[in-house]
C-alpha cells in the first residue's frame, strides 16, 4: 500500500511540476487544489510533508501566492479523513527540476482541465474550489512483437471531472468544454435552441457538449452515449478524450506526439481498445488541411493500460472505424467487432478477441492474425445507426439505387434485413457517409457534393428515407421523403423568397421521433408527420416570413443518430426535442387552419403531461371556438387526444383507431407544392422478426393487403342504437339480457371516468340515469371491443377490454374537461340550473360551447356524459326565446329529457308565458314520458291530456256490446246523458279488469277523474 501511494504521489508531483509557470496566480491556486483534491484519499504523513515542502520551498511564487496555496492545503486537510497521523513540522524540501521533455506533454493536459472547470456554469450543487483527477496511473508497458509500436505521450488517466456532467438531467445546466470562443454561444444567440427549462422556441436543445476550445472537436458518439473528442496542443500533439455518460467524468484515452489529422475514432464498450484512423498533416502551419493522397493510418490501440498498437490499414484512401455495441447493458465480451469503411467503397468487419493478463491488463489475443470478413462492396452511400446497431448502404445495380440494411447482433453474426429500390440518381453524387464520426473530412466537397440523404426509423416500425438532390440554383428547392412503411413517397417543392449565400449552405433533416424536420437555415422549416403522412395538413410548414424562422439557428446542423445534432460551425453537440410549451404558444398565434391542425397534433403527440397540456388546449379552444373553417376544433381535439392517450399501448392503433376527424384535405398549403407517388415496398430478406423488424413487417403487410381502411367508425353503433330507441318507443324491446349487458358496459365506463377524476366537478354530470346515452356508450364498448379483437392479433383479451374502457372513458372525460373549463372561466354557480332566473352573458357563452360540443359529437356519433342533455336543455330554456327554443327542440339540438322537463314543471309558475311553454313542451314529449310529466302540472290542460290518454287506453281494445237502457242516474252529479252514458261505459270496463287498465303510478286516474276533467274543460270553453 505504501509503495502504491508513493508511486501515485510521484505521479502527482510530476503533475504539479508541469504548472509551476502558470499564466496567473489564481490558475496556480486552482491547479494545486486539483492535485490535493485528487490525492487526499491516499495521503500519508510523508506524502503530506512532501506536498508542503514542494509548495513552501524557495520558488518563483510570491508570498501572497504561497499564502493562497497554504490556505488551499489546510482546507483539503480539514476535509480529508486522517487516521493515526500526528502533526509534523513543515520541513523545507527542494524538488529536483523537471526536464523540458517531461513538462511539454503535461502542459496542455493541465490547461485544458483547468479551463474545463473554470468555464463550467455554477449549478445548485456545483463546487468550483477543487479540481479532481481520478483513475489509476500505470507505467508504460513494452510493445509486443507482432504489433507495430507508435510513440505515445503520458499514461492513461482521467481528465478533471465535471461534477454535474455533460447532458445533465437537471434543468438549466449547460456544459462548456474549453475556453470562450469569439461570438455568442448558440444557446444565447438563438432563443429557439434552449437549455431546459425553455422559455420560448419551437425546439429545445439540451446541450450535450459545447466546444468553444479552439482545437477541441467531437469525433464520435457511441451507443452508450459516451462522447469521444480530440484536441491539440500548441505542438500539434493529438489528445483523445472521452466523456463517460454514466459517471459524468472526462477521461484521457491516448496521446499521439505527432502532428496528425484524425479521420475517425471509436472505443469499445469496455474502454479497453481504441480504433482510429489518421492522416499526416501536410506541413507545419496547415494542420487542418489535407492534400490528396495523404497516407491514412488505421490503428488499434490497447488502452487498459496503454500497451500495444497494431496497424490495421496503411492505405492512400480514407478509412472510417466503428466498434459494434450489441448490448448496452451486457457483461464484458471476450470478443469485439470493428467495422472499417473505406473510401474505396468496401466495408469490412474485424473480430478482435481480448484476454486479461497480470490482473486487469487487457491485451489483444493473436493480434498478428485478426479474423475479418467483407460485408459490403461497391456502395456509394452508407449510414450508421448507433442506437440500433444497423448499417444502411446504397449500391448501384444497373444504374439503379438499391437501399440495403444490415442488422448486427451480439452473437457475432449479422443479417441483411431488406432491399428497397430508390427512385433517385446517385451515379454522379460521389461518396457519402452519415454518422461515421464527425470529422470535417465528410464535409469536403470531393466527398459530399451537396447531396443530402438520411434514413430515419422509430419504435413504431416506421422507415423513412429523406433525400435532397444537388442544387442547380437556390431559387427553388426540391426534396423527397420515402415513407416505406406507408407505401408512398412525397416530393415537396418550395420557392425561396430571397437567397443569402452565407446562410443557405444546405438542408438539414432532423429525426424527432414521430416527426422529421426539414430545415433550410433562414428560409423554411418543415415539420413532417411520419406517423400520419397522408394529409399534408398534419405537417407544419413555415416560410421565412414566419417569426419562428428568425429564432432558429442560421448555421447548418448535422443530424446524428437519435435526436442528436452537431452545430458544425460552433462545434456544439445538442439533443433536440420539440418544445411543448412553445407549440401551445404557437398554436395560439397561428393564423392558418393548416398550421393549427399540424400544431394541435404535434403538441398532443409529444404530451409529457397530458392533463396540463389538455387544459391549455381547451382554454385556447374555448376562446377560439369558431376560428377554424376547414375543420371542427372540438372534433379534432377529442379524436386526436383520445387516440394519443391509448396509442402507446400498441403500435397498431394507427391502423385501427381514427387519429383525425378529416378524411381529405383539399386546401393548398402556402409556399409549397406536393406530389405523392406509390413506391415499391422493401423486400424483406429474413422470415423471423422481432422488435422493430416485426413492427415494420406488420406495417408492410398492412399496406399490401389492407387497402380498405380498418379505422373504427360508429356506423354499426348508429344503426343498432336507432333500432333500440325505436323498440323503446313501440314497447317491443329485445331480450332483457342483451340490453342489460349493454348497460353494464356503460356502467364500467362511467365508473372508470369517475375513478380517474380526482377533483369534484362543478358541472352536474353523471347525476342521473340517461338511458339513451348509456345505451350508446355500452354499444360503443361492445363494437370497439369486437373490432380490436378481430384485428389485434397476439394481444390478450383482458388488455384489449381495458384499452376499450380507457379509450371511451377518455372521450367522455375530454367533454367533461371542456365543460368544467367553461364553468370555471365564467364562474357559474348552482343557481344556473333554476328556470326562474334570467340568463346571464356567462350562461349564454356556456350554452354556445355546449351546442358546439353537441354538434361535434353528433357528426361522429360519439356518446355524451349522462346529464349533458339535461344541462343543455336547462340552459336553452333560460337563454332562448320560445320560438327559438322550440326550433332547437324540433331539430334535435335540444333533447327533452325527463329530468329537465320535470324540473321545468316544478320551477315555473302558471303565468300565461309559462303555460304556453309548458304546453308546447308537453306536446313534444313521447307518450309515456308525457303521461308522467302531466301528473306534475296541476292545470286543466294537463288534466285534459291525462283524461284523453286514459280514455284511449281503456277503449283501444273495447268491443261494443248491447247495454241496458236503464242507468242509475243518482250516481251522476250532472244530468248530461251523453257524458253519463260514456262514463258508465268507462266504469264498467275498469271494474271488469282493473289490473289491465290501471295507469302506472297514478291510481287516482279513473272514470270519475275523466268526468270532472270533461266538465271543467266544457265550462272553460263556455266561459262559465
Amino acid at each position: 500500500m505504501a509503495a502504491a501511494s508513493g508511486f501515485q504521489w510521484q505521479q502527482r508531483q510530476l503533475f504539479w511540476g508541469s504548472v509551476q509557470c502558470p499564466a496567473s496566480e489564481d490558475l496556480a491556486v486552482q491547479a494545486m487544489g486539483s492535485v490535493l483534491g485528487s490525492c487526499r484519499d491516499d495521503f500519508t504523513g510523508t506524502a503530506l510533508q512532501g506536498v508542503l515542502g514542494v509548495v513552501l520551498a524557495p520558488c518563483i511564487f510570491t508570498n501572497v501566492l504561497c499564502l493562497s496555496l497554504l490556505g488551499e492545503i489546510l482546507r483539503v486537510i480539514d476535509e480529508a479523513e486522517f487516521t493515526g497521523m500526528s502533526p509534523a513540522p513543515l520541513p523545507s524540501v527542494s524538488c529536483s527540476p523537471l526536464t523540458v521533455a517531461e513538462l511539454i506533454p503535461l502542459i496542455p493536459f493541465v490547461l485544458i482541465g483547468i479551463q474545463i472547470r473554470l468555464l463550467y456554469p455554477k449549478g445548485p450543487t456545483y463546487n468550483d474550489s477543487r479540481l479532481r483527477s481520478s483513475g489509476e496511473h500505470r507505467p508504460k508497458a513494452a510493445a509486443c512483437a507482432p504489433c507495430q509500436p507508435v510513440k505515445f505521450g503520458p499514461e492513461r488517466g482521467t481528465l478533471p471531472s465535471l461534477e454535474s456532467g455533460l447532458c445533465h438531467p437537471h434543468p438549466g445546466r449547460w456544459v462548456k468544454v474549453g475556453g470562450a470562443a469569439p461570438g455568442q454561444s448558440l444557446g444565447r444567440a438563438i432563443p429557439l435552441l434552449l437549455a431546459s427549462p425553455p422559455s420560448s422556441g419551437l425546439l429545445i436543445a439540451h446541450s450535450v457538449l459545447e466546444n468553444n476550445y479552439e482545437c477541441l472537436r467531437v469525433l464520435n458518439v457511441e451507443r452508450n452515449r459516451n462522447i469521444i473528442y480530440t484536441y491539440k496542443d500548441n505542438k500539434g500533439n493529438v489528445f483523445f478524450g472521452l466523456y463517460d455518460y454514466q459517471t459524468k467524468q472526462n477521461e484521457h484515452l491516448y496521446t499521439f506526439e505527432k502532428d496528425l489529422q484524425v479521420v475517425s475514432c471509436s472505443v469499445n464498450k469496455e474502454k479497453t481498445l481504441l480504433a482510429t484512423s489518421l492522416v499526416q498533416a501536410a506541413k507545419e502551419g496547415r494542420s487542418n488541411e489535407l492534400q490528396p493522397g495523404s497516407k491514412c493510418l488505421t490503428l488499434l490501440v490497447e488502452i487498459h493500460p496503454i500497451n500495444n498498437v497494431k496497424v490495421l490499414k496503411a492505405v492512400d484512401s480514407y478509412i472510417w472505424v466503428q466498434f459494434l455495441y450489441p448490448h448496452v447493458e451486457s457483461c464484458p465480451q471476450p470478443k469485439n467487432h470493428l467495422l472499417l469503411l473505406s473510401e474505396e467503397k468496401y466495408i469490412e468487419q474485424f473480430h478482435i478477441q481480448v484476454v486479461q493478463e497480470d490482473g486487469n491488463r487487457v491485451v489483444i489475443k493473436n493480434s498478428g492474425h485478426l479474423p475479418r470478413e467483407r460485408i459490403a462492396e461497391d456502395f456509394v452511400w452508407a449510414q450508421w445507426d448507433m442506437s440500433e446497431q444497423r448499417l444502411y448502404y446504397i449500391d448501384l445495380k444497373k444504374s439503379r439505387s438499391v437501399l440495403k440494411c444490415i442488422q448486427f447482433y451480439a452473437e457475432e453474426h449479422f443479417n441483411l434485413m431488406f432491399e428497397a429500390p430508390l427512385d433517385i440518381s446517385l451515379s454522379d453524387s460521389g461518396f457519402k457517409l452519415v454518422n461515421f464520426g464527425y470529422s470535417d473530412l465528410q464535409d469536403k466537397e470531393e466527398l459530399s457534393e451537396h447531396l443530402t440523404l438520411c434514413v430515419f426509423t422509430n419504435h413504431t416500425g416506421s422507415l423513412c428515407v429523406c433525400y435532397c438532390p444537388n442544387f442547380d440554383s437556390w431559387e427553388q428547392i426540391t426534396y423527397s421523403v420515402f415513407y416505406f412503411h406507408k407505401g408512398h413517397s412525397k416530393t415537396f417543392t418550395t420557392t425561396l423568397g430571397s437567397v443569402d449565400s452565407h446562410v443557405t449552405k444546405g438542408i438539414t433533416f432532423l429525426n424527432l421521433d414521430y416527426y422529421v424536420a426539414v430545415y433550410l437555415p433562414g428560409h423554411f422549416f418543415h415539420l413532417l408527420n411520419i406517423q400520419h403522412p397522408d394529409l399534408i395538413c398534419h405537417s407544419l410548414f413555415l416560410t421565412e416570413n414566419s417569426e419562428v424562422i428568425d429564432m432558429l439557428p442560421h448555421s447548418p446542423l448535422q443530424s446524428l443518430s437519435g435526436s442528436l445534432v452537431l452545430d458544425s460551425r460552433s462545434g456544439k453537440l445538442y439533443r433536440v426535442l420539440l418544445n411543448q410549451s412553445y407549440l401551445v404558444e404557437f398554436l395560439r398565434s397561428a393564423r392558418l387552419d393548416c398550421e393549427r391542425m399540424a400544431l394541435l397534433h404535434c403538441a398532443l403527440s409529444h404530451g409529457r403531461d397530458p392533463r396540463r397540456l389538455e387544459a391549455k388546449i381547451i382554454q385556447w379552444i374555448s376562446e377560439n371556438i369558431s376560428a377554424c373553417h376547414s375543420f371542427d376544433l372540438i372534433q379534432e381535439f377529442i379524436i386526436a387526444s383520445s387516440y394519443w392517450s391509448i396509442y402507446p399501448e400498441t403500435s397498431n392503433m394507427d391502423k385501427l383507431l381514427p387519429y383525425s376527424s378529416l378524411l381529405t384535405w383539399d386546401t393548398e398549403i402556402p409556399g409549397i407544392t406536393l406530389v405523392t407517388e406509390e413506391i415499391p415496398l422493401p423486400l424483406m430478406k429474413v422470415h423471423s422478426f422481432k422488435g422493430y423488424w416485426e413492427k415494420l413487417n406488420s406495417n408492410l403487410e398492412y399496406v399490401k393487403y389492407s387497402k380498405p381502411h380498418l379505422h373504427y367508425n360508429n356506423s354499426v353503433v348508429r344503426r343498432e342504437w336507432h333500432n333500440l330507441i325505436s323498440e323503446e318507443k313501440t314497447g317491443k324491446r329485445r331480450s332483457t339480457v342483451y340490453v342489460r349487458n349493454i348497460l353494464d358496459n356503460a356502467t364500467k365506463v362511467i365508473s372508470n371516468v369517475e375513478a380517474k377524476n380526482l377533483e369534484p366537478r362543478l358541472t352536474p354530470l353523471f347525476q342521473e340515469e340517461d338511458t339513451h346515452q348509456q345505451l350508446l356508450i355500452g354499444l360503443m364498448v361492445s363494437e370497439l371491443r369486437e373490432h380490436l379483437l378481430r384485428h389485434l392479433q397476439g394481444v390478450e383479451k383482458k388488455k384489449i377490454e381495458q384499452m376499450v374502457l380507457d379509450y371511451i372513458s377518455k372521450l367522455l372525460d375530454l367533454i367533461c374537461q371542456i365543460l368544467e373549463a367553461s364553468w370555471r372561466k365564467h364562474n357559474l354557480h348552482p343557481w344556473a340550473l333554476h328556470f326562474n332566473r334570467q340568463a346571464s352573458a356567462a350562461e349564454f357563452a356556456v350554452f354556445h360551447i355546449m351546442t358546439r360540443i353537441l354538434e361535434a359529437t353528433n357528426t361522429l356519433f360519439l356518446p355524451l356524459p349522462p346529464g349533458f342533455h339535461t344541462l343543455h336543455m336547462i340552459l336553452g330554456v333560460r337563454c332562448l326565446p320560445l320560438h327559438n327554443l322550440l326550433h332547437y327542440i324540433d331539430h334535435g339540438v335540444l333533447l327533452l329529457t325527463e329530468a329537465a322537463v320535470t324540473r321545468l314543471m316544478k320551477d315555473l309558475d302558471n303565468t300565461e308565458k309559462n303555460e304556453k311553454l309548458k304546453f308546447s313542451i308537453i306536446m313534444r314529449l313521447p307518450p309515456l314520458t308525457g303521461q308522467k310529466i302531466c301528473r306534475l302540472w296541476d292545470h286543466p290542460v294537463s288534466s285534459n291530456i291525462i283524461s284523453r290518454n286514459h280514455v284511449k287506453r281503456l277503449l283501444q281494445n273495447y268491443n261494443k256490446q248491447p247495454w241496458s237502457s236503464v242507468m242509475d242516474k243518482s250516481s251522476f252529479s250532472v244530468e248530461f246523458l251523453p257524458l253519463n252514458y260514456f262514463i258508465h261505459i268507462l266504469t264498467d270496463i275498469e271494474s271488469s279488469n282493473p289490473a289491465l287498465y290501471a295507469f302506472e303510478g297514478h291510481d287516482n286516474v279513473d272514470a270519475k277523474f275523466v268526468e270532472e276533467a270533461a266538465l271543467k274543460h266544457t265550462a272553460m270553453l263556455l266561459g262559465l
